[in-house]
């Protein structure tokens, strides 16, 4: 007898297999055995069916006693038992399923606006200042979130030095003299061993090569008279100046070299000099990081100047314009899953659900509120309106003119213990947090599918029984109607025999 299955696939012999629905993707469990039952996804077109070598000698006998289509038979049967069980676990997965996709794209919506609110709530964005310098060839300025907006007369009168000192001339490859050298940068220093035959170059090498090196660079000049020594500090400053000293055990041409080092020339350490606003300032480098809080200055050349430090309004400008950007992506979403179509009468999967009227009510409320205490108090007087379809807009002239006129309530608009990034964000959270009303549901839903794929399971389960049952009921039935075809043939041959002999007699 043929195999009828509308719906799964069969494996190998005696074996089940789940197949796919139309309508569904709640699958059906499997089960295997002689019987060679199979069960078909859940699907309100789908249909359980037989199949299976270990169970072709049963079925092929089944409807021979009397002569029924039992497969069909026990197939409707089944099929008929299951399709209300089945589609309504159908219908629940499919909803539950949306309602989880429609909350999973709600949270990452808001997600989005509480990374634009961060930034719009964090001191630092409101702390992006400019620094110029009116005279660009005495050098650049820098500026961190710790300074103060300002205009600073600067003079520089002098800049730091690296000392420099040179050897006298000696001839190529010629030996010093034998000793010690020692160099020492503050309180640091470094011995090098010199032997009798070494040379400057082997002095120069050993000075660069040695680990307790304290700061100096050695160089050999092959100059005119011969090759020199020269000692450079690898740092500005007078605090960073070297000296040179030989051992009393050293040659009378290492002692030489050393004084010759050791002695003053030219080229002397030297600390910056300049004055800011007419209070003298020094350093012992070029880059003068202490002297204004949050400024740094890169001293190129001596000169005057005049530093001019102001608050950079487009890090808040960006921040705002973000916070728009993902609060019109959130109502653009929320317009979505809230949505009715009357020609399609089709609906947004969270339409009416309470966590996403909830979360339109507190965005509204607190978006529409002002701010107490502070002097532009609202988003509209900074310049951001709501459109008619929902959305925000910015007018960037007028967000730009309290930013130049007011910084520090543009600041406490978002940023202070009432501000709207403040307040929003907090309320966002208790939607997003960890713990918060999406992520509980969510959690629900997810435990609900759970539940419907074991109730499939288990509805599986009760059909392969039920199935089998019929199968032994049909197989009885078979059995019975062939032995009472069998035992009627034989009484009609029986009764043809004796009418047959009944005539012959006669």
């Amino acid at each position: 007898m043929t195999s009828i299955s509308s719906v799964g696939s069969t494996t190998a012999a005696g074996s089940y297999t789940s197949g796919t629905g139309a309508s569904s993707s709640t699958s059906g469990s499997g089960y295997s055995g002689a019987s060679g039952y199979s069960s078909g996804t859940s699907s309100s077109s789908g249909s359980y069916s037989y199949s299976g070598a270990g169970s072709s000698a049963i079925l092929s006998s089944l409807g021979v006693g009397s002569g029924l289509d039992v497969n069909s038979i026990i197939d409707a049967l089944v099929n008929a038992k299951a399709a209300g069980p089945r589609q309504q676990i159908s219908n629940q997965t499919t909803q539950l399923q949306a309602q989880e996709a429609g909350l999973t794209a709600l949270s990452s919506a808001l997600s989005a606006m509480q990374d634009a609110l961060t930034t719009l709530g964090s001191i630092t964005t409101y702390r992006t200042y400019t620094s110029t310098l009116s005279n660009t060839a005495v050098g650049t300025a820098t500026t961190q979130s710790s300074a103060q907006p300002g205009t600073y007369d600067i003079v520089v009168n002098s800049l730091a030095t690296a000392q420099k000192r040179v050897s006298g001339a000696y001839a190529s490859g010629s030996a010093v003299g034998a000793g010690t050298l020692t160099v020492a940068v503050g309180g640091s220093s470094m011995n090098i061993d010199v032997s009798s035959t070494a040379s400057i170059n082997d002095i120069a090498s050993a000075i660069n090569g040695s680990s307790s090196n304290p700061g100096v660079q050695a160089t050999v000049v092959n100059g005119a008279n011969g090759a020199q020594l020269l000692l450079t500090s690898t740092q500005t400053g007078v605090a960073n100046a070297f000296t040179v000293t030989a051992d009393a055990s050293s040659s009378s041409g290492l002692t030489s070299l050393a004084n010759t080092l050791n002695t003053p020339g030219s080229n002397e350490a030297a600390d910056a000099s300049l004055s800011i606003d007419g209070v003298a300032v020094t350093s012992a480098s070029n880059t003068v990081s202490s002297a204004l809080p949050g400024v740094t200055l890169s001293l190129a050349a001596t000169g005057s100047t005049t530093l001019t430090v102001a608050q950079d309004p487009s890090a808040v400008t960006t921040a705002v314009n973000n916070f728009v950007t993902a609060y019109n992506s959130y109502a653009s979403t929320v317009s979505s899953l809230n949505s009715y179509d009357p020609t399609s009468q089709q609906a947004g999967v969270l339409l009416g659900d309470s966590t996403l009227m909830s979360v339109q009510r507190q965005i509204n409320s607190i978006l529409s509120g002002g701010v107490a205490g502070n002097s532009i108090g609202s988003l509209a007087a900074l310049g951001i309106s709501r459109n008619a379809d929902g959305t925000l807009s910015v007018d960037s002239n007028q967000l730009n003119s309290q930013l130049q006129s007011n910084p520090s309530a543009v600041q406490g608009l978002f940023a202070s213990a009432n501000g709207y990034a403040t307040t929003l964000g907090n309320a966002l959270n208790s939607f997003t947090g960890s713990g918060g009303i999406i992520s509980t549901r969510v959690s629900s839903i997810q435990s609900q599918l759970t539940n419907l794929s074991q109730e499939q399971t288990a509805l599986t389960a009760r059909m392969t029984a039920y199935a089998t049952q019929l199968r032994q009921q049909y197989t009885a039935l078979d059995t019975l109607m062939s032995t009472l075809k069998n035992t009627s043939s034989s009484i009609t041959t029986s009764l043809n025999a004796m009418l047959n002999n009944n005539s012959s007699s006669n």
